[in-house]
């Protein structure tokens, strides 16, 4: 049977599964250009994940206080029945918008993604907007090209140099890593720590905290006084580069040396062989949270057309189109959009009654977690999570419905690196049910007669795959099949790519990226980054590989009489946990890293009590995890 990974990953690997001997088998599909034949270490584990004890077998009903674990086992139509008699009571007495649901990229099926939210969409109830991941870039890149959409990692082969700014991807993009390596590139890397993909690097600058918008404009500076930008593409298809050429003269390059760490010669070697080279970018997501990320996309953005790239950015492929999935049509008004990052206040100031969760685990991934679990304690809201394990999210919930995973259900995912859609075929069934099953069970149960709620997965996957002139005979034959490549369109008010920034100007930004200092009320700048054997908090509990510990560096260690394998408390505002030390040359002075959203209930703590929900609002509420401040101290 062909299967998919539907993890929240670029790679999205093609595998053949099977079932022998009642235990499930997994390889990579050979065929598939990007998953090219093996599997990343957590792929490779997969089965394990499948086979999971822990795996819930029935739905469950809440007896005691929440966070307490206490339930009693039920039978679905009881479960069902009191979910749907809970959402018609809520919207009878709170209205439609009083009810949320909330989901993410826990599971990247199409159907299994998307399907659920007709429900939501036909009850009128509110939906999120998402700012959790990557939206600081979404919005940056509009402003510069009207679109995030870049380039098709396959022309990496006809390619010098690939840079991979703020992104780990010999953890995150492993494919991606090897495709490049396979093709021939030099690698450089641009980040604050020193991860694995800058020591496997040809060349790392490693910069501070937020100064990455200074190095991208120092960088632009040395390409355009010493003539190194392609003039003739820039004449034809760049607007405002007069303005921006005036702009960046008045910036220091003793400054850009001071503020980023990164030496005046380092700043103009980089310039210059990036320049000769033709170099593209892999921006990435991580440095994008934090209160500088916007612009600091919007800077690296203009690199790429410097040197005469049309798209020569990797950031999003938005490969097919499956907004029917989804089904909003089925809404009489419009939607009211609550930020992500803002659920806790959402729940706080009683706008939020009923809260429906599924592919998502935000009480192990939303920041300042001490205040939104303090808030869900406090108040009337009714909480249902459907997933496949009992997630913190679960014991925080009034009834929770096991999900089955995507090895015994149909669905199709695409990529949101790579142009190919992959097929996902039931290998075997184990327990639970799918989203878009429970999704009519509920229908069922609140008596709604729309057929739209009632349609198979395998009819809207052929209606979308239609509507994407995809062909479902191919997909079923190969396992995948590629969309094809339409002309990339820039997407701006002018037409061309925008140096000066009227879409920045109408949100009240500069037209130009700009630097600011962020300072805090601690010494110590925390970051978190996802870990390599985990993706957010999946897997937390079935492979039982982590790394807790609190990663310093060894001034910041020393000043504060902190040992290799000392016992310390990190603290600030939010939050305080206590964990044991590594010192380590690779993060620098200044900085701390923890990983992120591993399960509270299975560690004890997590990185999200100490991190903040502060959005930048100009950049559509995204996420600022990385601009959090702690210390850090001996116990």
């Amino acid at each position: 049977m062909f299967s998919v990974c539907m993890r929240d990953c670029y790679d999205t690997c093609s595998m053949v599964s099977e079932l022998k001997n009642g235990r499930l088998r997994v390889k990579a599909n050979p065929e598939h250009p990007i998953t090219a034949g093996f599997l990343c270490p957590k792929g490779a584990l997969l089965p394990k994940w499948f086979h999971s004890e822990d795996r819930l077998r029935k739905p469950l009903i809440r007896t005691g206080e929440r966070g307490s674990g206490k339930f009693r086992e039920a039978s679905w139509e009881e479960a069902i029945n009191l979910v749907a008699r809970k959402l018609r009571e809520v919207i009878a007495r709170h209205g439609s918008e009083s009810v949320l649901v909330y989901q993410y990229a826990g599971d990247r099926g199409v159907v299994n993604y998307a399907f659920p939210l007709r429900l939501f969409h036909y009850l009128n109830a509110s939906m999120l907007d998402y700012g959790i991941c990557d939206r600081a870039g979404q919005e940056a890149l509009k402003d510069v090209y009207g679109t995030a959409v870049g380039l098709d990692p396959e022309e990496l082969k006809n390619q010098r140099l690939i840079i991979y700014w703020g992104i780990n991807a010999f953890w995150t993009n492993l494919h991606g890593f090897m495709l490049a390596r396979r093709s021939g590139l030099e690698i450089w890397t641009v980040d604050v720590v020193r991860t694995e993909t800058a020591k496997r690097s040809d060349r790392f600058f490693q910069v501070r905290p937020d100064t990455d918008v200074l190095l991208a404009l120092g960088v632009a500076k040395v390409i355009i006084e010493e003539g190194l930008y392609d003039r003739a593409f820039v004449r034809e298809n760049v607007y405002g580069f007069d303005e921006f050429r005036n702009y960046v003269k008045t910036l220091s390059l003793d400054y850009v040396s001071k503020e980023t760490g990164l030496s005046v010669e380092d700043i103009e070697v980089f310039a210059r062989e990036y320049a000769e080279k033709r170099g593209v970018i892999h921006i990435g997501y991580g440095f994008q949270r934090s209160l500088a990320g916007g612009e600091a996309v919007r800077a690296i953005a203009m690199l790429p057309a410097l040197v005469g790239h049309r798209f020569g950015f990797i950031y999003d492929m938005k490969t097919i189109d499956k907004s029917y999935a989804e089904g909003a049509f089925l809404r009489t008004r419009p939607a009211r959009r609550i930020p992500q990052m803002k659920l806790a206040e959402y729940i706080e100031n009683g706008d939020v009654k009923f809260l429906y969760v599924y592919n998502s685990n935000p009480l192990a991934s939303l920041p300042n977690q001490k205040r939104l679990r303090r808030v869900l304690k406090q108040s009337d809201i009714f909480v249902v999570t459907h997933d496949i394990f009992l997630t913190d999210t679960a014991l925080y919930s009034d009834v929770v419905l096991p999900a089955n995973t995507f090895f015994e259900r149909l669905d199709i995912a695409d990529s949101y690196y790579h142009r190919y859609v992959a097929l996902n075929e039931p290998v075997a069934k184990l327990y639970g049910k799918g989203n878009s099953e429970v999704t009519r069970l509920l229908a069922r149960a609140l008596g709604i007669k729309n057929p739209h709620l009632y349609e198979s997965d395998e009819d809207i996957i052929r209606k979308i795959l239609e509507f994407n002139g995809l062909s479902w005979e191919e997909l079923k034959r190969k396992g995948f099949v590629r969309v094809p490549e339409r002309p990339g369109k820039w997407k701006t008010p002018s037409g061309k790519i925008e140096f000066f920034s009227r879409r920045a100007v109408e949100r009240d930004l500069s037209p130009f990226p700009e630097y600011r200092r962020f300072s805090g009320k601690y010494s110590l700048r925390l970051l978190t980054p996802t870990y390599r054997m985990t993706i957010t908090s999946q897997y937390h509990n079935t492979y039982g590989m982590i790394d807790p510990y609190l990663y310093i560096s060894p001034e910041d260690a020393r000043g504060r009489g902190i040992s290799e394998g000392d016992e310390v408390e990190v603290f600030n505002d939010r939050g305080r946990v206590r964990t044991r030390v590594k010192v380590s040359e690779d993060v620098p002075r200044g900085v701390v890293l923890l990983y992120k959203a591993f399960w509270v209930s299975l560690l004890g703590w997590n990185a999200n009590f100490l991190t903040t929900d502060e959005t930048v609002q100009n950049y559509g509420n995204a996420s600022a995890y990385h601009s959090t401040w702690v210390d850090v101290k001996k116990v």
